[in-house]
């Protein structure tokens, strides 16, 4: 049943993936309308809430032990660092750009501090697939033709600091094997929005006056992109390994770009689409190796 289990989880990962893609359009769009840490605050309020009916439905315990809690209070402050990050580059820059660049680092950011955590390399074969999925993903966004100029932007250097952030939060999130993924998924985000009302946020905009845009963003990065994405993220990574499941990020690029083309009007390429199918292989490699 586990091993069952596991292969189910494989495509729940994928849509959880299109989830994340699709957060890169929605802060775009809602940091022309909210302050970043009203985005931060709201966000995770309504992904804590979310939470409730699915921990209900489930009969899952509330309870966490000390433990986890600290764990939990760490990745609060990481995940708000990651997250302010996100939407601030995004912000100044594309949403394309920053999926590609964020989702491309994120599964090599992983696996540096994985190996200096457990003092092991990874194989050759999983580097070679690293090296490839990052070749693909510089193709997506044309990264070749950059300038120096272009490269050094500030928007970029937000993308390259809110991968090791991720990193940092995936490893550590691992580390809480005595609570379930979803409850801690459901106090991470209730304690993030606690500390940014209590600590950062200035609610400066009335968000029952905000328009059907603004709404429709909010919730479906709230309740899609959070409280499903990330918790089958958790879930991944207590059920095949933090190493595993980074690789799924590749795909992050593919729905970023899309959705941005679709939503923003950003332009497809045909780099675009073969640096999206080495991704792709990449993915395959890294599933089917093993350390």
């Amino acid at each position: 049943m586990q091993k069952l289990s596991a292969k189910l989880f494989y495509p729940l990962m994928v849509l959880a993936m299109i989830g994340w893609g699709a957060s890169w359009v929605h802060a775009k769009i809602l940091s022309e309308h909210l302050a970043i840490h009203e985005i931060i605050f709201y966000r995770y309020l309504l992904s804590a809430l979310g939470m409730v009916p699915t921990l209900f439905f489930l009969k899952l315990s509330f309870k966490i032990d000390r433990a986890s809690l600290m764990n939990i209070l760490l990745n609060t402050i990481v995940l708000i660092i990651y997250t302010w990050l996100f939407i601030e580059g995004t912000h100044l820059g594309t949403a394309s750009l920053g999926g590609a660049f964020v989702t491309t680092l994120i599964p090599i950011a992983t696996f540096m501090l994985s190996a200096l955590l457990v003092k092991k390399m990874p194989t050759k074969k999983q580097l070679f697939a690293l090296l490839l999925g990052a070749v693909g993903v510089m193709l997506i966004v044309n990264v070749f033709s950059f300038s120096a100029k272009d490269i050094l932007k500030i928007e970029n250097f937000y993308f390259v600091v809110a991968a090791f952030m991720w990193a940092i939060l995936t490893i550590i999130s691992v580390k809480a094997s005595k609570v379930h993924p979803l409850v801690y998924s459901f106090w991470l985000y209730a304690f993030v929005a606690i500390f940014e009302l209590l600590f950062v946020v200035e609610l400066q905009s009335n968000i029952l006056s905000q328009p059907l845009l603004v709404w429709g963003n909010l919730l479906s990065l709230a309740l899609f992109s959070t409280t499903f994405a990330t918790s089958i993220y958790f879930v991944g990574g207590q059920k095949i390994g933090a190493d595993k499941i980074s690789s799924f990020s590749f795909l992050v690029p593919f729905s970023a770009i899309a959705l941005s083309a679709l939503f923003l009007g950003e332009r497809i390429t045909l780099n675009m689409l073969f640096g999206t199918l080495l991704a792709v292989v990449a993915i395959y490699i890294l599933n089917r190796s093993r350390r």
